[in-house]
């Protein structure tokens, strides 16, 4: 069986899906829906689709008859609620880009349809599926570290990386797209969910907008890098990020090319000029956090923390984990296991070459989705994806709580 997959969003995360699916070798890509006819036109030249399979909008797509198996939805994080439902009332199987929807409300309302109409369907939580997590869920399922008392887990979100997308770029804003913990860290709540086998029974959380501020502006900077006295000096010169892409190819499909498709010297000039990526980033309209922590309570009375900063690398996440038996620590590459009867240590390797960031296919869990994802499909059975709706929902849920908690100051139950 060949699964055939139609695309709703043909920005980054959807070429990147789509290029995972035809590359698996099980599955072709049969149609694509974006308003940007440039993506439209790049996305059926790399996939032979006709005119008649292109689509300005996932609503032309949903009104003809069935043409695919499933459909990735990877639009914008606000437009993601009434595609899930039309497709999933439609009977196709669904992957959607995390996050579900912004709200509550709206995450149920997929979780309904789907639910309805029985279709497989996943959220891209994509640390669930790098072979780094499955041998570390592995290692806590043996009972090797015995009764997990406490878990530290760090996202490295890499100082440019926060300047590109949630600085200047389209996460900036919690009311176009959702909170920080939201738009980015949902993915390392549900892994956490995901390790552990439980949700939480209790969260707090505090965070704020820390460095990105216009009172933080050094003395002398322009309103953008291409004409600032300074940007030598700053670490967030748009100028050394994005021209600094040009002539790899990694990085000129991200980070750069959501800034230009004309990766050239001029190009990248041109739309540092007047583009929304050549802002000083102490003179944006950004709003998310650049630093949160979560704490949560389990019903036995283990406790996980999270930390989400921007002033990192951009590197692997980092996990330690403490248990009555044993302890292990990992970063995204390696476990390092300690076993307090004999005092022995192992480091395991998980056989992680690929890095962290979009570019890189996140640790090889973009690969690793798609392959479950069309498992999933080709079996007509949720089993192969290892998690469903509710799996999926559960995760948002800690992060509403969270975010609650971090507005209120106060501690949310679950």
């Amino acid at each position: 069986m060949t699964v055939t997959i139609a695309i709703v969003g043909a920005g980054a995360r959807g070429q990147i899906y789509a290029g995972a699916a035809a590359a698996d070798g099980r599955a072709r890509v049969v149609a694509v829906a974006d308003p940007d006819p440039a993506r439209r036109a790049k996305m059926a030249a790399e996939h032979g689709l006709p005119d008649s399979a292109c689509f300005a909008g996932w609503d032309e797509l949903a009104a003809v008859p069935k043409l695919a198996d499933a459909v990735v939805i990877a639009t914008q994080d606000r437009l993601h609620v009434e595609p899930a439902v039309a497709f999933a009332e439609l009977g196709y199987a669904i992957l959607l880009e995390k996050p579900m929807a912004p709200t509550e409300p709206e995450a149920r309302r997929i979780v309904e349809a789907v639910e309805r109409s029985g279709v497989v369907f996943a959220v891209c939580h994509v640390l669930r599926y790098t072979a780094y997590t499955r041998v570390l869920k592995k290692l806590l399922d043996s009972g090797r570290l015995g009764t997990i008392s406490s878990v530290q887990h760090l996202e490295p979100v890499g100082w440019w990386h926060m300047a590109h997308s949630f600085v200047r770029g389209s996460w900036r804003s919690a009311a176009e797209s959702g909170p920080m913990l939201l738009t980015k860290s949902c993915h390392d709540i549900d892994w956490l969910l995901h390790i552990l086998g439980e949700a939480p029974v209790a969260v707090s959380s505090f965070g704020s907008l820390t460095h990105f501020r216009p009172e933080n502006r050094p003395e002398g900077a322009s309103t953008r890098c291409v004409s600032c006295a300074v940007e030598p000096d700053c670490p967030y010169s748009a100028k050394r990020l994005y021209l600094g892409c040009l002539g790899d190819p990694r990085r000129e499909f991200w980070p750069l090319g959501a800034v230009t498709s004309d990766a050239t010297e001029a190009g990248v000039t041109r739309a540092l000029e007047s583009g929304p990526y050549g802002r000083c980033v102490y003179d944006c309209d950004n709003d998310v956090v650049d630093q949160q922590v979560v704490t949560m309570e389990f019903a036995k009375g283990a406790t996980a923390s999270f930390t989400m900063t921007a002033f990192t690398p951009l590197e692997h996440r980092k996990t330690r984990i403490f248990g009555t038996r044993g302890y292990a620590e990992g970063d995204g590459h390696d476990i390092r296991v300690v076993d307090f009867v004999t005092g022995a240590e192992e480091t395991i390797d998980t056989g992680t070459a690929a890095g962290a960031s979009l570019a890189d296919g996140h640790g090889g869990g973009d690969g690793g989705l798609v392959r479950a994802f069309i498992d999933a499909v080709t079996a007509g059975d949720q089993a192969p994806l290892g998690a469903g709706p509710a799996d999926a929902l559960a995760g948002h849920l800690v992060v509403w709580a969270a975010e609650r908690a971090r507005r209120s100051r106060s501690v949310e139950a679950l």
